[in-house]
């Protein structure tokens, strides 16, 4: 089997001695066509990797930033068909950044796991964070994922013991993205070293990357991350700069902002050597 997007990146970023940026936007928000500009800003200022929100109506794991733009791309009436359609449009261009999909189960399962699978993956999805959808639950799921080639990547949380991530583990590919603090997303900042001991073991008993986030707004807190983590996900600060955009109007801010921003973060990250 060909190695993935995913595994790829994470072996570039290795070879270069650094954590990788994953950089989280929603889709449609402001609209689809900023979404594709701000994909493409992400990646030319240093993101490794885009996680392409999808917006449900019952957001339980976000918090008010990435819930208020979830809100603003449904008000745009955008569907997980155009969430699809925004990473197809980027593929045209870019066969190397990969694409995660985050979103909520039910969007999913409406569409029919098989369907999803196969206009996911003919559309350039890498793999899916699925932050409703628990191990127990996913068989199905996986089994059409892996005609497709895409990852079942999962959630840890400080609170995840060895025997849990053990079950978390299996089933689970790409990386697992470690989430720093309980709560909603963009809610406070994790303290690296007090985390850094649930990473050790999340990596440990998963074999795979591990990526923080939750809590993560600057260059600083990026670069304390990046010590203990092989990726940096940050999310509600660059949404953040959609919302000014639609606030104001000035649509290509957005880009603008959310490009400044990915520029500051990996130029912090690149700053941490690994050990």
């Amino acid at each position: 089997m060909p190695t993935s997007r995913i595994t790829a990146r994470f072996d570039k970023v290795k070879a270069e001695n650094r954590a990788a940026l994953v950089a989280y936007l929603m889709a449609g928000d402001p609209d689809l066509e900023t979404s594709y500009a701000c994909m493409c800003a992400l990646r030319d200022k240093g993101a490794d990797i885009i996680e392409i929100g999808a917006p449900f109506s019952d957001p339980m794991a976000d918090g008010p930033a990435i819930q208020r733009a979830g809100l603003r791309a449904l008000a745009r009436h955008t569907t997980l068909i155009d969430v699809l359609g925004l990473a197809a449009r980027f593929r045209e261009t870019d066969q190397e950044t990969p694409l995660i999909l985050m979103g909520y189960a039910n969007p999913v399962h409406s569409l029919g796991y098989a369907a999803f699978a196969e206009a996911a993956h003919a559309a350039g999805i890498d793999g899916t964070i699925l932050v409703d959808l628990p191990p127990e639950e996913d068989a199905e799921l996986r089994a059409e994922y892996a005609k497709h080639d895409i990852s079942v990547i999962r959630l840890a949380t400080p609170t995840t013991h060895e025997a849990r991530m053990a079950k978390v583990a299996d089933g689970a590919s790409g990386f697992i993205y470690f989430v720093a603090v309980t709560g909603v997303t963009g809610a406070g900042s994790a303290d690296p070293k007090a985390i850094a001991g649930n990473v050790d073991m999340v990596r440990r008993v998963s074999g795979l990357p591990v990526c923080v986030g939750f809590g993560v707004k600057n260059g600083t807190q990026a670069a304390e991350m990046a010590k203990i983590a092989e990726g940096v996900v940050v999310g509600s600060a660059f949404v953040e700069h959609a919302q000014s955009a639609h606030e104001s109007g000035d649509f290509a801010a957005a880009p603008r902002g959310m490009g400044a921003l990915a520029g500051e973060l990996s130029v912090a990250i690149a700053s941490v050597a690994k050990l």
